[in-house]
């Protein structure tokens, strides 16, 4: 069993890393500069060490090499259970990971343009070439043949009973939070579990927001509910699914709060990243267990995510209105 003198190496490491973070200067600064401007204000930052080249993949290289030197590396720091505990929010990011492969395959984009958009994870980089270049959802289940990883099962067995995307990742949420809570709750830290938990209710109203707009009429809410939340319950979920928004006002006391009453799907999924990211800094306190870990690799891909978009609107020279509600 993990004791609190188990995290005094591992959170000493991440303090000094969370030191690295950038501030909201940079990305207040940031928004309305000229793609050269903006390759010049990150190289002067920890990037810039990976910064090689002036181009719009130059960045995203730099971005993929400096996660993977910031938090790729956290579960080769420990061993033993730590390790395990430690390996829990790359595992997340393997989830958005396959979710954004997914997504980009159904809308026809190219191998490059869903690169772009992937964050650090637990995934070789071998593998997830393979995967990019893999023409359907079964194809990139055959190649996640990772033994013990909790995702390539589900992939696999989802994706041969259907094509519905959003079926897939229902699927692969329940198997990634299943195995999220049971580590967490094993090994006791309850920081985790409480934001895996609220994690699991923000990914179900995202859902019920999905098929209340798709005018999904008819289809089972248990088909599509994720267990293991806290405040968002099974018959609110079907009433929110069956297009009743009055069942949103059940939340109203809840820190799901925030997110009620969103006017589209973009609005929702800000207002919850936001409580979830908050939820993830309240549990920072905990610099004797998992929560400072926690609240540094989300944050840290969060600023790798915003970094991205940035340089995204000045390379192709978009108006700041374009991304400001998204890296603000």
């Amino acid at each position: 069993m993990l004791t609190r003198s188990s995290f005094a190496y591992l959170n000493a490491r991440v303090r000094a890393r969370r030191g690295q973070l950038l501030g909201e200067s940079f990305f207040r600064q940031a928004q309305a500069l000229s793609f050269s401007e903006f390759l010049r204000l990150l190289a002067e930052t920890p990037y810039g060490a990976e910064l090689v080249g002036e181009g719009l993949a130059d960045v995203d290289r730099a971005v993929a090499l400096h996660l993977a030197h910031t938090i790729g590396d956290l579960p080769s720091l420990v061993s033993g259970p730590l390790r395990e505990l430690v390996r829990l929010p790359l595992l997340r990011a393997d989830l958005v990971n396959l979710k954004t492969i997914l997504r980009g395959k159904e809308a026809g984009k190219s191998p490059e343009e869903i690169r772009a958009l992937l964050l650090g994870g637990t995934l070789p980089e071998p593998l997830l070439n393979a995967m990019l270049q893999a023409p359907d959802a079964q194809s990139v289940a055959q190649l996640l043949q990772l033994p013990g990883h909790p995702l390539a099962r589900a992939l696999r067995i989802a994706s041969a009973s259907t094509s519905d995307l959003l079926r897939l990742e229902v699927v692969l949420d329940r198997e990634f939070f299943a195995a999220c809570l049971k580590v967490a709750r094993k090994l006791r830290q309850s920081r985790l579990v409480s934001y895996y938990e609220l994690e699991v209710d923000a990914t179900n109203l995202t859902t019920a927001y999905k098929l209340q707009a798709l005018g999904a009429s008819g289809v089972n809410p248990e088909d599509y509910f994720i267990p293991g939340g806290r405040w968002l319950s099974r018959a609110v979920f079907s009433r929110l699914v069956a297009g009743d928004l009055s069942a949103a006002e059940a939340l109203g006391g809840t820190p799901l709060a925030p997110a009620v009453g969103a006017a589209d799907l973009g609005e929702l999924e800000r207002a919850l990243r936001k409580v979830l990211l908050a939820k993830a800094r309240a549990g920072a306190s905990d610099s004797l267990g998992g929560g400072l870990l926690l609240d540094y690799v989300l944050r840290k891909q969060w600023e790798a995510s915003r970094i991205r978009l940035l340089a995204r609107r000045a390379y192709f020279n978009l108006p700041v209105e374009a991304v400001a509600k998204e890296v603000t």
